[in-house]
């Protein structure tokens, strides 16, 4: 039968005429002392040491598979029109990228983010399974303004923590092998001539863009996965989701964000390449596109970026679920 009495320093108390001075912890009545919340910050802390190394060990893996469409997409962004037009297309650029350079050219700038992808994709992950732990409600699960508020912040530590220099360091060299007779000689040599000449602002350009991209991307990408995987599981965050459905998922997710936001992204292409001197900033930039270009080349670059993209995060996820769950079995 239930108790209709307390015991409060061993002495019974009417539950129904009582007020409880330590308001929705009845547990403190009993035991005079808070639940243990030992176990439970561990388990949060795990979570986002989890994510930090899981969301690492997919960005080295998945960087080295798409890279070539990133370096079509960014040529073809930077491609203006006028005399400077070097490509009519992407198999026009993909053409005369191997022509010129063999295969391999279509890797120029893939160390600058393999560097830059493993701490890029840590952060991203780590910082969302660290809100998302703060936001889940009692059943485990995460409201819809949760899951894009989560993906939101996400991408705002990664733009700040990793992916403003490392963007702005990949598109100088894709810029530089643009030129008649390229100056970056290496990674290391690219680097400090950029710092020489420009200084550390010269490897954090374009920080504004660089956050309204990352910011809305994940916002989308997290709020569309999460979504999808609730719908999946039935509001159960217990149910596995298979590898393949979580990939087509992705997919999904990647989709959703080129649309969403592509102009941010040629933006900020732009105001990183090695001619961003002639924009005064972020909106100034997005004037000039508009006046000269019109609105089409905000779209510059959709479709290789579209391909690139949706097989990145497919992979991605698929990546990262797995370590996940590898890391949940033998580390609890």
């Amino acid at each position: 039968m239930y108790s209709l009495l307390y015991l409060v320093n061993e002495k019974p108390v009417d539950r129904r005429t009582f007020i409880n001075p330590f308001n929705n912890r009845p547990w403190m009545l009993e035991k005079g002392a808070a639940l243990a919340t030992t176990n439970a910050n561990k388990s949060s802390g795990n979570k986002a040491l989890k994510g930090i190394i899981a969301g690492g060990i997919t960005g080295g893996i998945e960087i080295c598979i798409t890279y070539p469409t990133e370096y079509v997409k960014t040529q073809l962004q930077l491609d203006e029109k006028g005399g400077t037009k070097q490509y009519t297309g992407i198999i026009d650029c993909v053409k005369k990228t191997v022509k010129k350079h063999g295969f391999f050219g279509l890797y120029r700038g893939l160390s600058v983010l393999v560097y830059g992808s493993i701490p890029k994709s840590a952060v991203r992950f780590g910082a969302f399974e660290t809100f998302k732990q703060a936001s889940l409600d009692e059943r485990g699960n995460l409201s819809l303004y949760a899951r894009a508020l989560c993906g939101l912040g996400a991408g705002i530590a990664e733009a700040i923590f990793a992916v403003t220099p490392m963007e702005t360091i990949k598109v100088k060299f894709i810029n530089d092998r643009r030129a008649v007779e390229p100056r970056f000689k290496g990674f290391f040599h690219g680097v400090s001539l950029i710092v020489k000449e420009q200084g550390v602002r010269g490897v954090y350009q374009g920080l504004t863009p660089t956050i309204l991209k990352q910011g809305s991307n994940q916002a989308i990408r997290f709020f569309v996965m999460e979504t999808l995987k609730d719908k999946y599981r039935g509001g159960d965050p217990e149910k596995h989701v298979p590898k393949f459905v979580v990939g087509m998922f992705g997919a999904i997710a990647g989709a959703a964000s080129v649309f969403g936001n592509t102009p941010i992204d040629v933006v900020k292409t732009r105001m990183q390449g090695l001619e961003a001197s002639k924009y005064s900033g972020t909106l100034d930039c997005f004037i000039q596109i508009w006046k000269n270009e019109g609105f089409s080349a905000f779209y510059k670059g959709t479709i290789p970026r579209l391909s690139r993209v949706c097989l990145d995060v497919a992979i991605t996820f698929m990546i990262y679920d797995t370590f996940m769950d590898l890391f949940n079995k033998i580390w609890k």
